[in-house]
């Protein structure tokens, strides 16, 4: 269950300054647990912290960082049951699902452990012309200092984690501003984090709302700032950013290719297509939402694809039964049954699911989506996925590409020609072989292109956004005059 109350964490110390901010049971509704807000003073406040702590991180060594992040490894897999079950009512994230994110969190932070020791540098042979004979470089990474980041609420552990446990192993103090909708899971970390040796100012975790929070974004002092979220809010911070670096991991309307090749094994296929179109209510930025069959093998998938999605059990994200939970809100849920509707006027076809009550939308196939519509243009960020066939590979590539987005792209092929010409051709960040884009290893370097993002997560891709490269350039010295005999 979770605690009554939860305070934000404000230098390293848990304050318990209110309990402004409402977390709700996304699935029943009612209010599972109250937040202390922070205020403008607040994050003022712990950005001042984060700058006087800037030289106490830069000198923290390597070995203590990763006894830190070795630390919340343990002291989360002790809380691993806690973690799970608040991310399931905060979310309603079914609690398979929330299990498994749990696990991400583990192994972000394992992973970060092990890269804090591995932060080199390197030397550089300088004597490439007459005029730098004697000349000798050297470079090094150091921390770019105070960093601002800005979580989303549907992986509110492990996106969360993707920026702490790299900022931790790369010496750089931070300001963590947590979804409102599911701070509590970050909060739990802030808890974690208190118990280390982290200096004074390292970090503080500030539930904030979005229009009182725009010093996460305008303030100077800030040298970094890491958004994931919606494009349209991305976009925007980075306008306001300033001269910061800035890290944008952002939408998109993923697309999954099934090429002629795969009638023998379209069972694993239809299984996979499920997971990516379905998981998390298909609130994952790289969910399947476009999937392009070859022409020859289209009924075939589309059968076995309705009679996958109509068996997904929808309801309670506590019972281990449950494959589709809640949307986030019922505001979102209606905004999607809104696109889903126009679809239909305009001549799409529901062929599977369809019904929506309050935050539940059932998981739902179309065919027939015409592309100027926002279900098809725009990312659902629900549980819906179009179907659409296509007699040319290198078309449906084109197809693909037709898109404001390019996160990942899942392609199902045996030929050797396609992989590679898929991963030529696609303007994606990542192009997934034999699986759905919603696969993600949390060590490997991702994010998108046009308007997915900016930059690249994945631990060891973060720690070199999070610091930055210093010359040394050492001239020999001249060799003392001879003496005179």
């Amino acid at each position: 269950m979770l605690k009554k109350t939860y305070p934000y964490y404000l230098a390293n110390v848990a304050v318990a300054a209110n309990t402004d901010l409402e977390v709700t049971d996304k699935f029943s509704g009612e209010v599972a647990t109250r937040v202390a807000m922070a205020d403008a003073k607040a994050i003022d406040a712990a950005i001042g912290h984060a700058v006087a702590a800037q030289r106490a991180m830069r000198e923290f060594k390597p070995y203590q960082r990763q006894a830190v992040l070795d630390h919340c490894v343990k002291r989360f897999r002790e809380r691993f049951d806690e973690l799970a079950e608040a991310l399931c009512i905060e979310a309603g994230k079914p609690i398979n699902d929330s299990k498994g994110e749990v696990t991400r969190l583990i192994d972000t932070f394992r992973v970060a452990a092990e890269e804090s020791v591995r932060i080199d540098g390197g030397m550089i042979n300088l004597e490439i012309a007459p005029r730098a004979a004697g000349y000798h470089g050297y470079y090094k990474r150091v921390p770019i200092g105070p960093c601002s980041f800005i979580s989303p609420f549907n992986f509110p552990l492990n996106l969360t984690a993707h920026k702490v446990a790299p900022a931790i192993a790369a010496g750089c103090p931070f300001v963590l501003k947590p979804a409102s909708r599911t701070p509590v899971g970050a909060l739990i970390m802030g808890e974690i984090l208190a118990e280390t040796d982290l200096p004074k100012g390292a970090f503080s975790i500030l539930p904030a709302h979005r229009d009182g929070a725009d010093l996460f974004t305008t303030d100077d002092r800030f040298r970094l700032l890491s958004f994931t979220g919606s494009p349209a809010v991305g976009w925007e911070l980075k306008k306001k950013a300033g001269k910061k670096k800035v890290i944008l991991e952002l939408g998109g309307n993923a697309a999954a290719i099934v090429d002629r090749d795969q009638a023998d094994r379209l069972d694993y296929v239809v299984d996979r297509l499920a997971f990516g179109a379905f998981y998390q209510s298909g609130q994952s930025c790289i969910g399947v939402q476009r999937i392009l069959v070859h022409v020859d093998i289209y009924d075939a998938l589309r059968e076995k694809l309705i009679a996958k999605t109509k068996s997904l059990k929808m309801g309670d994200p506590k019972d281990e039964k449950t494959f589709v939970g809640p949307m986030i809100s019922e505001s979102e849920s209606n905004r999607l049954a809104g696109w889903m509707e126009s679809a239909v006027t305009s001549g799409a076809k529901i062929i599977a699911g369809g019904k929506v009550n309050g935050a539940m939308f059932e998981a739902t196939l179309l065919e027939g989506v015409k592309r100027d519509q926002d279900l098809y243009r725009k990312e659902a960020f629900g549980p819906v996925a179009i179907l659409e066939k296509f007699t040319d590979f290198g078309k449906a590539l084109e197809t693909v590409n037709d898109s404001d987005f390019g996160l990942q792209a899942g392609v199902f092929t045996d030929s050797l020609t396609n992989v590679n010409r898929a991963w030529d051709e696609l303007e994606v960040g990542g192009v997934v072989i034999n699986d759905v884009p919603s696969f993600r290893v949390d060590n490997m370097p991702y994010g998108g292109v046009k308007d997915s993002g900016l930059g690249r997560e994945g631990v060891k891709y973060a720690i070199e956004d999070m610091t930055e490269l210093r010359l040394m350039v050492v001239r020999d010295a001249p060799k003392p005059a001879a003496k005179a005999k």
